[in-house]
């Protein structure tokens, strides 16, 4: 008993001021707390953290004015000259001043390794005149009646409840919630992670300075962000609007070792969900560990185990020697339920300093000693190893040891200047900012440094330039700007206004949310998870009237501004508003407008109206001549047919796909089509008005949509007659291009029907050569012409000559003679030429569209490019054509006849190269009617010999119908009908005797 007694505790002489306020978190003690100090005279208030007191002092500054409040934390001083309220960190609080009211938050933590000999002290040794509060957990109570029999107890429910979420990916966290991690490397990865699913979080850490936390934190309250990650530091008394708090972790390293977190700390984070009367929930992350169900019991109904021990250090030292202040500080604790603290870095400081010799001369009295144990308290606040820190502590008692006896300002100067820059990423700002919290504990610290209010200052205005430094930086890491104001601004249910630029951009509140391409937006390409779902949301709400401005001016816009691209596409300007859909017929397309979701279906409607109109006006423009034929109800019969087929074919169809629609076709049907412009060719039956380039061009997309194609194929480049055969092209692109393929090249098919024209009339079967006009209309070489022909169904044989000589002025007797035998020459092929007869009916359509067929060959540039070439090739045989081709020996005489002078003839003979072609059907196929079915072949034969009709488009016999075309200059070539006739070769001509060349010849039979 006599023992027991000696270990009882002395006690305080004012245990009777003492009240215990505990109880979970959310329960309003530290708002009671500053209600209680606000009541007296003077109060003083202790608080865990750095960050918690510069709340709590703003609190009091606006209740009670600046001049009646100081900030005393061992990094900041703001001490008013008549200050009657003092907001201090635990470490930092004036216990001796007599203060009527005094208050210490988080009482618990006592039990804290690391700093819980500060707390146990101050349960201990402060004590308010009047008043004295101590706050914190209910696990406190068995503790404070041990130690304070006389203390009363304040129990404080919770103002809202508390339950368990189980585990949710971060991705699936509810707004205003907050993550929970135990190193600044993981509230940085999660951060990022976050950033990218939610748009942003803040990031509180409690390294932070008061101006970085207070910038982060503000942040997340306004709205700006939905989302917050932090270490344990927010269980600390931080009053957030907070609904969920989800752990990302279940262990942290106390800076000794990796351990995990006991139940009363899970329950003071925890707490931190639900402020007020809002419930709150808690649960971890889909990384971390589930909670056991009794700890989730626990901390739901906050019920934990007390807490044993308390750590305990010796607070009366003893400063007559370092020796005496080693033992003072190792001393055990005599009072039940205290337990020694382990060794704080103050202490590790004080023994590694003492080794140095020099230190040791210094430290001798107590004045020396007691500044010895203070510059050891310096916090290692840029977390360096121990003899760093040592060194550092050590430098500076040397400056205080010195006969100044004070730090000097260039030292100073040199430190502060190091750290006084904004650039660098988070961790260069992070360590400039440990940096400057040491010269600013240092400046703060009275007598230390020369000129303190200066370098109190000037450390302050570092530490804030750091801190908005590095504010902007976890901003700009870790918050995306813009989506956070859209979403404050969607939240406040504030209107948006979007604002477009020339280049479709489109920004509001200064801030770039995607472009505008006609009427379809496209967000921010880089917005992903969230925030692109922000982008949409602002911008559905700000596009609203750009959409509906946008849809009116399209409506009224003029058709010149829409176009149509050769897939279909439908263009307003450069934007694209829609494309073309495969409609009821080809000539009725359909449309489809690119409008996007959110500008609604009025938009969208009106755009479809305007487009449809403007391609029923383009369709019916460009093919007006088959939109009147299919519309006219005066066609009946097989004409009607005959039409409806071209009308699916688009105004171009080969001949022998409706061969015998057309044979059968009686001489009333065929005028009414020629009426709206069909012309019956040998190898086509078109409407030439409709092979123009616009109209071309339109008729290959329809087709196109008709037939389902992916992708279209462009039109050929317009004014040319031939082209190279693509490999790949659908069927039927040829003939819907306005094209007849003929081996590897393709001829516009209004050449070919000239062409045709020109062939009809010579000898395809004992061959003939091409002419200039030939070369001309097809725009061809002669080699490309010959391959043009085989692709035709011709059979072209490559042959040599001697080229002519060039023309000069003969003499007369020689010039005489050379005139008769070339007369001869000319005239003897000519008689013997079968002619070929064209059908009447078939005649006058060629006849019909001679003058639009040549107008559009003169277009043609490859014409004009090619025809100078080949001109000197084909110059004989074009002299020789012009009545049929000749014979080989004719132009061996004609030949030898040019040449007879032997004193002009060359050395070597000049060969030249011609082509002569014959007709070359294909063997006929079973069951077909072979080559000659399709159209190549010419009439000829005995029908030719007869003038026998046409095939197929034969007229009757009488007078003609119609008014005649007028004749002369201006009127189309081969206007009157050509004559044709079959006789056998007539007789030479008996000479003239009277002709001068009658002599000569008599001369020549004599000799």
């Amino acid at each position: 008993m006599a023992q027991d007694a000696a270990r009882a505790p002395i006690g305080h002489p004012r245990d009777s001021t003492v009240t215990a306020v505990l109880g979970p978190t959310n329960t309003g003690k530290t708002h009671y707390a500053i209600e209680r100090m606000l009541g007296h005279e003077s109060g003083v208030i202790g608080l865990p953290l750095r960050l918690l007191a510069r709340e709590v002092y703003d609190r009091v500054v606006a209740l009670r004015g600046p001049s009646a409040a100081a900030l005393l934390t061992g990094e900041e001083k703001i001490v008013p000259p008549r200050a009657r309220y003092w907001i201090c960190t635990v470490e930092a609080m004036p216990v001796g001043q007599g203060h009527d009211f005094l208050a210490v938050d988080e009482i618990q933590l006592c039990a804290d390794p690391d700093r819980g000999h500060i707390f146990t002290d101050r349960l201990l040794n402060a004590r308010g005149m009047r008043e004295t509060l101590f706050l914190g957990s209910e696990t406190m109570r068995e503790r404070i009646r041990e130690l304070i029999p006389r203390a009363r107890f304040l129990r404080r429910e919770r103002f809202s409840r508390l339950s368990y979420a189980g585990a949710r990916k971060l991705s699936r966290l509810p707004p205003r919630s907050a993550v929970v991690a135990f190193s600044a490397e993981s509230v940085y990865a999660i951060a990022e992670l976050m950033r990218r699913q939610k748009g942003g979080v803040a990031v509180v850490l409690g390294a932070l300075s008061p101006r970085t936390r207070n910038a982060q934190v503000a942040l997340y309250q306004n709205g700006d962000v939905e989302h917050l990650v932090a270490t344990d530091a927010i269980g600390m008394g931080l009053n957030l609007d907070l609904g969920h708090v989800a752990f990302a972790g279940l262990s942290k390293f106390d800076g000794a070792r990796h351990r995990q977190l006991t139940a009363p700390e899970l329950a003071q984070i925890a707490g931190r969900a639900g402020r007020h009367v809002n419930d709150g929930s808690f649960g971890v992350t889909a990384e971390a560990a589930p909670l056991e169900p009794e700890l989730v019991e626990a901390i739901e109904s906050h019920r934990f185990a007390p807490v044993r021990r308390l750590n305990w250090r010796n607070s009366r030292l003893d400063f007559g020697s370092v020796p005496a202040l080693l033992a003072a500080l190792e001393r055990a604790p005599e009072l039940p339920g205290l337990t020694r603290a382990r060794e704080a870095d103050d202490l590790r400081t004080l023994r590694l300093l003492w080794e140095d010799p020099q230190i040791r001369d210094m430290a001798r009295g107590p004045a020396m000693v007691r500044l010895l144990w203070e510059v050891c308290q310096l916090p290692d606040f840029r977390k360096t190893s121990e003899a760093e820190h040592a060194r550092l502590a050590a430098r500076i008692y040397r400056f205080l040891a010195s006969d100044k006896a004070c730090i000097s300002s260039d030292w100073m100067e040199s430190r502060v200047r190091s750290v006084d820059r904004a650039d660098g990423d988070i961790d260069a700002l992070s360590r400039r900012l440990a940096y400057i919290r040491t010269w600013t504990y240092v400046a703060n610290r009275r007598g230390w440094v020369e000129d303190a209010a200066r370098w109190r200052e000037t450390a302050r205005e570092v530490e804030d330039r750091l801190s908005d430094a590095l504010h902007a930086r976890l901003t700009q890491r870790f918050v995306d700007r813009r989506t956070s104001v859209l979403m404050r601004r969607l939240k406040q249910k504030e209107s948006l206004v979007a604002e477009v630029n020339d280049k479709g951009e489109v920004t509001a509140e200064g801030h770039a949310l995607g472009r505008l391409d006609g009427f379809r937006f496209t967000p921010d390409p880089e917005a992903r998870g969230d925030e692109a779902r922000t982008l949409r949301a602002a911008s559905n709400q700000a596009l609203q009237s750009e959409f509906s401005r946008r849809a009116d001016r399209f409506y009224n816009a003029p058709d010149t501004e829409i176009d149509l691209t050769e897939q279909g596409g439908l263009m307003w300007g450069e934007h694209a508003v829609g494309r073309l859909v495969k409609g009821a017929d080809p000539l009725s397309p359909g449309v489809a407008a690119f409008v996007d979701e959110m500008a609604g279906d009025d938009v969208r409607l009106k755009v479809e109206r305007r487009l449809t109109h403007w391609i029923n006006r383009r369709v019916n423009a460009l093919f007006e001549p088959l939109v009147k034929m299919r519309d006219d109800e005066a066609l009946t019969g097989l004409a009607r047919g005959v039409a409806f087929q071209l009308v699916e074919a688009l105004g171009v169809i080969p001949r022998p796909r409706i061969a015998q629609d057309v044979k059968s076709l009686d001489q009333e049907g065929r005028a009414q089509l020629r009426k709206h412009g069909v012309r019956f060719g040998q190898h086509t039956v078109f409407m030439p008005a409709l092979l123009k380039p616009a109209p071309t061009r339109l008729r290959l997309i329809l087709w196109g949509l008709w037939e389902e194609h992916e992708e279209f194929a462009p039109a050929p480049p317009p004014g040319l007659v031939t082209i190279p055969a693509q490999p790949g092209l659908p069927d039927d692109f040829y003939p819907r291009a306005g094209y007849r393929l003929a081996g590897s090249r393709a001829i516009r098919i209004d050449m070919l029907e000239r062409l045709a024209d020109m062939i009809r009339a010579l000898d395809a079967r004992a061959g003939f050569e091409a002419t200039a006009d030939m070369l001309s209309i097809t725009g061809c070489t002669l080699d490309q012409f010959a391959e043009l022909m085989e692709g035709l169904g011709y059979k072209a044989e490559k042959r040599e000559r001697p080229k002519p000589a060039p023309a000069r002025a003969p003499k007369a007797a020689d010039g005489a003679a050379e005139s008769a035998a070339t007369q001869e020459a000319a005239e003897a092929p000519a008689a013997e030429a079968p002619a070929a007869e064209t059908p009447d009916a078939q005649g006058a359509d060629a006849q019909a569209a001679q003058a639009p067929a040549q107008a559009e060959a003169s277009e043609a540039p490859e014409s004009a490019a090619d025809a100078p070439q080949t001109a000197p090739d084909s110059a004989a045989p074009a002299a020789e054509a012009k009545s049929e081709a000749p014979a080989p020996e004719a132009e061996a005489e004609a030949t030898d006849g040019t040449d007879a002078p032997a004193e002009d003839a060359p050395t070597q003979v000049e060969m030249q190269t011609y082509y002569v072609f014959t007709w070359a059907p294909r063997p006929r196929r079973e069951g077909g009617r072979g080559r000659r079915a399709e159209g190549a072949r010419p009439a000829q034969g005995r029908r030719a010999a007869e003038g026998g009709k046409g095939r197929d488009d034969a007229r009757p016999k009488g007078k003609p119908r119609g008014k005649p075309k007028p004749k002369g200059k201006g009127a189309p070539r081969d206007e009157a009908p050509r004559q044709f006739a079959a006789r056998p070769p007539r007789q030479d001509k008996p000479v003239d005797p009277d002709s001068p060349f009658a002599a000569l010849l008599a001369l020549k039979d004599k000799i």
